[in-house]
């Protein structure tokens, strides 16, 4: 379950990635009143966030002893993961530090989910504690139903439950969130590329009429690395002429709603949360 009643303190620290997440949660953290202390990463974070955090410090992937020094020095006790690293910068653009190298050393596999549960617990053993985004920015989970004009047709649908099974199965093993089908076949897989590139990969071969099914891992933490689609998403398919966008409602993010919703529509995407 996603977290909702906690009591947050005025001063929340957040672990920043890349795209437009992080600002969107500084942005309401400081509305609500809260003092934002940032860790930024080089290479990643947009550097717009700085605007909307009491203080900020930029930092390269790995380095996990600032993080914790940052945190502490400023008597945050409470801090939340948001925005994307690039994963494949773990193998060509990383600078980890002691205290990373011991953490990753100690690790009995480097999945995704393992990875951020194994830094939020070196971050938890320091007393500080790693909470969900959506306390900050609770009305950007997806939504449950059909949020487009066009409704999948009833072989959609039959893809959409073969997909699903598909993403839940590929979840519990930790590799991805997300899988391109057509007429019950799996067309692609996500991996370390990301989910924009499993959608290109999986539409080039459907030749027009992909659908594309994204879920939350069976044991997902759900504090981080949550489902997260939006305008993008939907541009890429369209480049692909993929037709259908099946996501777990209330378990995924969606960003830019109102504009991806839209750009579906012209497009002839159908959209739909799935329980």
């Amino acid at each position: 379950m996603i977290e909702r009643d906690i009591e947050l303190p005025e001063v929340i620290g957040l672990v920043s990635g890349g795209r437009r997440f992080p600002i969107l949660c500084a942005k309401r953290a400081r509305e609500k009143g809260h003092k934002v202390f940032a860790i930024c990463h080089r290479g990643e974070t947009l550097k717009e966030l700085e605007e909307y955090c009491h203080k900020v410090k930029w930092i390269h992937l790995g380095q996990l002893g600032k993080i914790i020094s940052f945190f502490k020095k400023n008597q945050v006790s409470h801090c939340f993961f948001a925005g994307t690293i690039d994963k494949k910068r773990l193998f060509i653009d990383i600078r980890p530090d002691i205290r990373a190298l011991n953490l990753w050393r100690k690790m009995k596999g480097h999945l995704d989910d393992g990875i951020l549960r194994a830094f939020a617990k070196e971050l938890e053993s320091e007393g500080i504690e790693v909470i969900s985004p959506t306390l900050i920015l609770d009305d950007i989970l997806f939504p449950e139903g059909l949020l487009t004009k066009r409704r999948p047709s009833k072989e959609e649908f039959e893809d959409i439950s073969f997909g699903l099974e598909i993403a839940r199965k590929i979840g519990s093993l930790d590799i991805g969130q997300c899988v391109v089908v057509k007429d019950k076949v799996v067309l692609a897989v996500e991996a370390i590329e990301g989910t924009d590139e499993t959608i290109k990969r999986g539409g080039i071969l459907s030749r027009g009429g992909a659908i594309v099914v994204k879920v939350c891992k069976p044991n997902q933490d759900t504090r981080f690395d949550l489902p997260a689609v939006g305008k993008t998403t939907i541009e890429t398919m369209k480049s692909v002429g993929a037709k259908v966008l099946a996501v777990e409602a209330q378990r995924a993010l969606f960003f830019e709603k109102e504009e991806a919703i839209k750009l579906a529509n012209e497009a002839g995407i159908a959209i739909l949360g799935i329980s």
